[in-house]
């Protein structure tokens, strides 16, 4: 079995439904990843314990989805030097904003690339994932072209 060179990160298991949208794309380019489910709030040590080993298990880049107060992505971006993409869940009473704030509103310091509300940022999360994993492969980068000219025709 591949090592996971994606590492998809949930804060619970009601996100799961848009981080399928991340696991579909990953799943096309043939990327190997792997999906947690943990809570910067319910189980910090255990967020501190994924973050701060992902490195050293492979992973290159790693996919938060959280939605609510989202301090997720910007947890695991503090034990980690592994690019942090945020994917922000409109699952609240404020449709999603709060978690958008919450990710972008991150530190000097601290980065997380954060992207669009639910589904699309899920994709999209794949994408930018995939893109960076390209700088060096060379696969994955032809598969990326072909997948941009396809996306101009349609």
């Amino acid at each position: 079995m591949k090592k996971e060179k994606v590492l998809i990160i949930t804060g619970s298991k009601s996100d799961l439904e848009i981080v399928s949208e991340t696991e579909k794309f990953l799943k096309k380019f043939d990327i190997p990843f792997k999906t947690e489910i943990s809570s910067a709030h319910r189980n910090p040590e255990r967020t501190k314990k994924i973050a701060s080993e992902a490195e050293n298990k492979g992973v290159k880049v790693i996919i938060c989805v959280a939605g609510m107060a989202a301090h997720l992505p910007g947890v695991v971006a503090s034990w980690t030097n592994l690019p942090v993409i945020g994917v922000p869940v409109p699952n609240s009473a404020f449709k999603g904003i709060d978690a958008l704030l919450s990710m972008m509103q991150m530190p000097k310091g601290v980065p997380v690339a954060t992207l669009a509300l639910g589904k699309s940022g899920a994709k999209n999360a794949a994408i930018l994932a995939c893109q960076i994993l390209a700088l060096s492969d060379k696969r994955l980068k032809k598969k990326l072209e072909i997948f941009k000219r396809e996306l101009s025709r349609s």
